[in-house]
């Protein structure tokens, strides 16, 4: 039996949110979301394997970097959408080991593409 793909979409808007988990869900992903820093938290502490991460920097504060930290201790691959694609954001979500940066606007094409290309499919 081939292992579900977990995938934690962590976006503060909950429109965007369901929207994305819905999409994953067509895909045969299994989406764990959260809306706030401490969900994103709960999820990280009670989830099982999570295969990749899909975070939304833009409206969390400044305590989603030291998450992000776990996302990489835990060697769970990650990238970020962010509003801003200059040079000091990449920096730090680089510096944080995210596989990439994306802008918003991102088409959803794109995003599965990415996401495969991550996980090896």
């Amino acid at each position: 039996m081939v292992e579900e793909e977990v995938i934690l979409t962590a976006v503060t808007d909950r429109t965007q949110l369901e929207q994305l988990a819905n999409q994953l869900g067509k895909e045969g992903y299994r989406v764990v979301s959260a809306a706030s820093l401490q969900e994103l938290v709960a999820a990280l502490e009670k989830e099982g394997k999570i295969s990749l991460a899909v975070v939304d920097v833009s409206a969390f504060d400044e305590n989603i970097w030291q998450q992000l930290k776990e996302l990489k201790n835990s060697k769970i691959p990650f990238f970020v959408i962010s509003p801003q694609k200059g040079h000091s954001i990449q920096n730090e979500i680089l510096k944080h080991g995210a596989s990439g940066l994306f802008s918003r606007g991102l088409r959803i094409k794109e995003l599965l593409e990415y996401i495969r290309i991550l996980l090896g499919k």
